[in-house]
């Protein structure tokens, strides 16, 4: 293996593969980045077992390869030494079979790699079927549930996204049994199997940190124990989560008792500074309380004080109601809209939280018992 490539293009590379990479791997080869140098271009690849992230550069002008092979090289040391070096041009060589050498005009380094053949045989193929649509698209369909996800491994599918297709209606759907977060989304296509699977949380966090390109489109390749994500020169797999998705539909109320429009922006703010005296994140409760069309929000700290935040209202009905106000901050996050349309079902009843615009969003925050 013999190339020539220049060091941004390989650093870039190298930064959304390392991405891959678990410090805690019991198995020490998937600490390493797999070099696979082709007549035609670069993959690089990288995996955990939980997520495996490969990118391509075809050669060209950032790439002259002279001689093709295959290597695996430590990937703390391969990132470290491309970050640092400050020529325009990297060359990277396989001597003596299992040494690397990294040099430039000015520097030279010496690596022991090891052999591409120990390393997992991890298969990226892609499926013929497969969902299609915009990154942005994507993006806030994620960002608007994802958050809404156990962190608790004691009820393992509540760690993950549920994403449910039927034809061209998609539903992604998350909740830690607290609160529940639903986006529903119009694909451009129909699927012809219906789908139902679960990703986990964390590896959606993962895969949002390499989406930039917002224009562009990102492809869907499902399988019954994968997912495989392509967009641009990078293929990102997911293992899913094995299990049922409760119901999420049975948890949003049907009825009502009243709907608030309120100002998004001065919602939230008020929501932020009644909880400034709760430290503890665990116990942020907030109670709202509507009465003669004004809208009181309190928060009560036996040590530190009290905080009362007032907003004139046009509702003429009453409620008061205690929750969370690091969720009801979350939720109100993803919503897109100037206004937020809040409705109320009782005092022990769930609060939902909609876009002005439509029902495509739906996010759901249980109350808080304060007696």
């Amino acid at each position: 293996m013999k190339l020539k490539i220049k060091r941004t293009v390989l650093l870039e590379a190298l930064n959304n593969a390392s991405k891959a990479i678990s410090t805690k791997n019991i198995i020490p080869i998937l600490s390493g980045i797999k070099f696979d140098l082709f007549k035609d271009r670069l993959v690089i690849t990288a995996s955990d077992n939980d997520i495996t992230i490969q990118t391509s550069i075809n050669s060209g002008e950032d790439l002259l390869i002279e001689d093709t092979g295959s290597i695996v090289i430590k990937g703390k040391y391969i990132l470290d030494i491309i970050r640092k070096l400050d020529s325009e041009f990297i060359n990277i060589e396989i001597i003596d079979d299992h040494k690397i050498m990294i040099f430039t005009e000015n520097s030279e380094f010496n690596l022991n790699g090891i052999e591409a053949r120990e390393y997992p045989d991890i298969n990226l193929d892609l499926s013929t079927d497969f969902v299609n649509m915009k990154i942005s698209d994507f993006k806030t369909m994620i960002s608007q549930t994802n958050y809404a996800c156990s962190l608790d491994e004691a009820r393992i599918v509540l760690t993950g996204v549920n994403i449910k297709i039927n034809g061209d209606s998609l539903e992604c759907s998350a909740t830690d049994s607290y609160r529940l977060a639903l986006r529903k989304f119009k694909l451009s296509t129909s699927v012809s199997n219906d789908i139902d699977i679960i990703i986990p949380s964390k590896n959606l966090s993962e895969l949002m940190k390499l989406l930039s390109s917002l224009e562009d489109e990102i492809e869907l390749h499902l399988f019954s124990n994968k997912i495989i994500f392509k967009f641009n020169n990078i293929i990102f797999q997911s293992r899913l989560i094995n299990g049922t998705y409760p119901n999420t539909k049975n948890l949003i109320p049907s009825e009502s008792l009243f709907e608030l429009k309120l100002n998004c922006n001065d919602f939230y703010s008020m929501v932020d500074r009644a909880s400034i005296l709760n430290d503890d994140n665990d116990n942020n409760i907030v109670t709202l309380e509507i009465k003669d069309k004004l809208m009181k929000i309190t928060s009560m700290s036996l040590e530190i004080g009290k905080v009362e935040e007032k907003m004139n209202v046009d509702c003429s009905d009453s409620i008061k109601i205690s929750f969370s106000a690091k969720y009801m901050m979350d939720a109100l996050r993803t919503i897109k809209t100037k206004d937020v349309i809040i409705t109320f079902v009782g005092e022990i009843k769930p609060i939902l939280l909609k876009n002005d615009d439509s029902d495509d969003l739906v996010s759901l925050i249980l109350p808080i018992r304060t007696y």
